[in-house]
């Protein structure tokens, strides 16, 4: 069984590969595929909210004055740019069944 798991962080489930790549057979690689291009087709969203969020803060940081608030904010700023990143990293990630 082929588990995919939640990450907090860019808030898509990912799988669980508990064997490398090719220790999978190609009915179970498969399923993995299946279920990744499922996944694997709600990223580009997941960026766009993020994108959103991404501007509010950009928003907040034009209006702020206070220095320690405005680190909070490009922290935050950075924060969601990094998780994107590996969003498009992950999205980009495609494997093949080789028998």
């Amino acid at each position: 069984m082929i588990n995919f798991s939640t990450d907090e962080r860019l808030k898509i489930r990912l799988p669980d590969l508990t064997r490398d790549w090719n220790g999978y057979t190609p009915h179970e690689k498969e399923k993995i595929l299946m279920e990744w291009e499922k996944i694997r087709g709600t990223i580009p969203d997941r960026i766009k909210e993020l994108e959103v969020e991404i501007e509010k803060l950009l928003t907040d940081l034009s209006e702020e004055d206070d220095f320690e608030r405005s680190c909070m904010i490009n922290e935050r700023i950075s924060d969601r740019a990094s998780t994107i990143n590996d969003l498009w990293i992950w999205y980009r990630t495609n494997p093949e069944i080789h028998a």
